[in-house]
């Protein structure tokens, strides 16, 4: 056993390491027994400190001034910085009237702080940094599995084409085969007409050389030519040999048929939200109540996004963006130059102003009055977009043929990440250039109204798949569910319009139908946004208004 320790871990002198340890150095960071205290200052070392073990790492030990070398610091200059001075210093011109603050007040405070991030470190982010590692770790060891598993997957597709392939020549190999039979049954017919022809003309010869031998009248009066008959010799018959006719290999269309490899997807979860701030729980209304209409002038209201402090800008199928105030007074007009219909808008972290242009495939942020280019996409054309709670940007976009769909994250005009196909490699869009309106939850799942196909998907941050929403049934409403606008509030529910069916559709983060939003005299709802207090906005297409909704209440 350690002699320096006991059953109950007794302190032991550092020096001689036997006796139980009675003061301490504070200088020197030694335990010392009575004994050996003596021979520790007799170096004449002049700045041991000797304490009572209990009050062990209580003494402060303060730097030297470099001005006055026999003083220490023992007090900060505010007005200097936070430097360090001593009492001498704090008498001097060049101090004269500062503010002086102690600096063990100072230490204290430090101390206590360090404390903290001590606790919080071991306790809290320790712990969350290993459980990433290991997380990472995992996914690393099983990287080449799943990369093996992927090569197979493919090599069992190539097997299936060699076999399809194999397949496809031995039925043409029957149908030349088939060919062949039918090409000798015509051959062998013709053939044997001819030879039957020539057997009559051998007949005929043999009957001529008997008459002429003869010199009986009667075979020859009776003899009858048929030279005539041969004559019409038969048409000769030439049957061409069938061809095959190779197709060139179209390599890119083979690769397309092939299958498709779904990029990497590389994606930042937020693991350690520990500020995040805590959210009241809010209830739904009974009975939604309409607090206001603003009227906005817009030719077929398309869209509607809600600022910080209480405004909404909106857009219709007109070249101007209107921004109006709670009570319906406009604030301010944005007309595009090019005098198209801006697709859909959105604002971001900084409140400014984010729109799409179709014709121009770009992306324009409007920032203290001016327009500028923020993303300007080639073969794809932009279809909707939102900001995320990080200031990123999700942007639904479609093909120049209009056969994909995705959704790409942009940070700035910087491209992070792409959203397009599920596990299994089938798309999760329906590839077309309709309406995909786009939201991020408070969870930070992605979530797109496809309107061709009648579907909200919702997807995690890193793309993968969480479920699909396909409208409910219900004997009030008589048209097939296509949401258009989508939005969310801050209990991650839901809320999409339903403009064939007049209503929105309220559901929770896991998809589950709550309730419909079908009284407010809504007519044909198009955009949708939330406000910081649950306050629903929304787009009547044809009758140019927006309808301010109150679906939501406090819990106490």
């Amino acid at each position: 056993m350690d002699p320096r320790h006991s059953a109950q871990d007794v302190h032991r002198c550092d020096l001689c390491e036997t006796a139980i340890v009675h003061s301490y150095c504070d200088f020197c960071h030694v335990n010392l027994c009575k004994p050996c205290v003596v021979d520790h200052i007799s170096d004449g070392y002049d700045k041991h400190k000797i304490v009572p073990f209990q009050e062990r790492r209580s003494t402060l030990i303060f730097p030297k001034c470099e001005i006055h070398s026999h003083k220490n610091c023992e007090f900060q200059c505010k007005d200097c910085n936070n430097s360090l001075v001593c009492s001498s210093c704090t008498a001097s011109e060049q101090h004269r009237g500062h503010i002086f603050v102690d600096i063990s007040t100072v230490y204290k405070a430090k101390k206590e702080n360090i404390e903290k991030d001590t606790e919080e470190l071991v306790n809290t982010l320790s712990p969350k940094y290993e459980e990433i590692a290991r997380d990472l770790e995992n996914q690393l060891a099983n990287l080449d599995g799943g990369y093996e598993k992927l090569t197979t997957t493919m090599s069992k597709q190539g097997e299936q084409w060699y076999r399809e392939i194999d397949i496809i020549i031995n039925k043409m190999k029957t149908e030349i085969s088939e060919i062949q039979v039918k090409h000798r049954d015509i051959l062998q017919k013709h053939l044997n007409e001819i030879k039957q022809i020539q057997s009559l003309i051998k007949q005929t010869l043999l009957a001529i050389k008997e008459i002429e031998k003869s010199t009986e009248v009667s075979p020859a009066i009776k003899y009858n030519s048929k030279i005539r008959e041969f004559s019409k010799l038969p048409p000769k018959i030439e049957v061409s040999l069938p061809t095959f006719i190779p197709k060139p290999i179209d390599r890119e269309k083979l690769y397309r048929l092939f299958g498709q490899i779904a990029p990497l997807s590389a994606t930042e979860e937020n693991t350690l939200l520990l500020n995040q701030p805590t959210t009241s729980v809010r209830d739904l209304l009974d009975e939604p109540e309409l607090v206001a209409t603003i009227q906005t002038g817009h030719e077929k209201l398309r869209n509607v996004t809600c600022l910080n402090n209480g405004s909404i800008w909106t857009s219709g199928e007109t070249n101007d963006i209107k921004c109006f105030n709670s009570k319906g007074s406009l604030l301010q007009t944005i007309k595009q130059k090019s005098g198209i219909f801006p697709i859909d808008i959105a604002v971001d972290s900084d409140g400014d102003l984010l729109y799409i242009n179709g014709i121009t495939k770009t992306v324009y942020k409007v920032k203290n009055g001016q327009t500028e280019k923020l993303i300007r996409l080639q073969g794809w054309g932009p279809r909707n977009l939102c900001v995320t709670s990080n200031g990123d940007l999700l942007l639904t976009m479609y093909n120049d043929d209009y056969t994909q769909s995705k959704v790409v994250r942009y940070s700035g005009s910087t491209e992070k990440q792409t959203i397009q196909f599920d596990d299994k490699g089938k798309p999760l869009y329906s590839g077309n250039n309709n309406t995909k309106y786009i939201t991020e939850n408070r969870n930070h799942d992605i979530c797109v109204a496809d309107w061709a196909a009648g579907t909200v998907v919702v997807v995690n941050q890193g793309g993968k798949l969480r479920w699909r929403y396909t409208g409910y049934p219900s004997f009030t409403k008589n048209r097939s569910f296509k949401p258009f606008g989508i939005t969310t509030d801050s209990q991650s529910r839901i809320l999409t319009a339903d403009s064939d069916n007049h209503c929105i559709h309220i559901l929770d983060k896991k998809g589950q139908f709550l309730r419909y939003i079908d009284d407010c005299d809504l007519k044909d709802p198009w955009g949708v946004c939330v406000d910081n207090n649950d306050n629903l906005f929304v787009c009547e297409f044809y009758k140019g208004n927006v309808k301010k909704i109150k679906y939501s209440k406090l819990l106490l």
